[in-house]
C-alpha cells in the first residue's frame, strides 16, 4: 500500500513538472513570437504596432535588454521623449555597462534639447564603447561630442 501512495505522489509530482515545463516553453514560445512581431513592425517603421509589441514582450518578459532598446527607440521615432528617456533610463539603471543604451539615452535627451545631460550620457557610452574594444564606435561618439561642444560656445 505504501509503494502504492508513493507511485501516485511521484506521478503527480512528474505531471506537475509536466504541466509547468508546457507552460512555459508556451510563454516563451509567445514571448519570441511577439518579439519578433515588433523587430518586423520597427523595421517597417510601424512604430506604434512595434510600441505595443514591445511592450507585451516586457509585461511578460522584464528583463528583455533588446526589447527595451527597441521600445524606447520606437517611443523616441514617436516623438514620446519622455517615455523613451524612461525605458533607456530603466535599461541603463538595469545594465549599467550598455553602451547602446546610453547612446540612445544620450540621443533622446539631446532631442529635448537637455545638452548638459546629453553630453554626460554620450560621454558615458564613448567610454563604454572603448572598454567594450570598439574604438570606431566611440570615435563616432567623440566627433558628435565635439560638435555639441562647438554649437554650446
Amino acid at each position: 500500500m505504501e509503494t502504492s501512495g508513493q507511485t501516485y505522489i511521484a506521478a503527480a509530482v512528474v505531471l506537475g513538472g509536466l504541466v509547468t515545463l508546457g507552460f512555459f516553453t508556451r510563454e516563451g514560445l509567445v514571448t519570441s513570437s511577439r518579439y519578433e512581431q515588433g523587430v518586423k513592425f520597427y523595421q517597417d517603421k510601424d512604430y506604434k504596432a512595434a510600441e505595443l509589441a514591445f511592450q507585451d514582450v516586457l509585461s511578460r518578459h522584464p528583463s528583455n535588454d533588446l526589447a527595451r532598446l527597441l521600445l524606447g527607440e520606437s517611443l523616441m521615432q514617436l516623438g514620446k521623449l519622455d517615455d523613451a528617456t524612461s525605458q533607456f533610463q530603466a535599461l541603463i539603471n538595469r545594465a549599467p555597462k550598455n553602451a547602446d543604451a546610453q547612446l540612445r539615452l544620450g540621443t533622446a535627451l539631446m532631442k529635448q534639447e537637455k545638452l548638459e545631460n546629453a553630453i554626460a550620457a554620450f560621454t558615458k557610452a564613448k567610454e563604454l564603447f572603448l572598454k567594450q574594444k570598439n574604438p570606431q564606435k566611440a570615435e563616432q561618439i567623440e566627433q558628435l561630442l565635439q560638435q555639441l561642444s562647438n554649437s554650446n560656445r
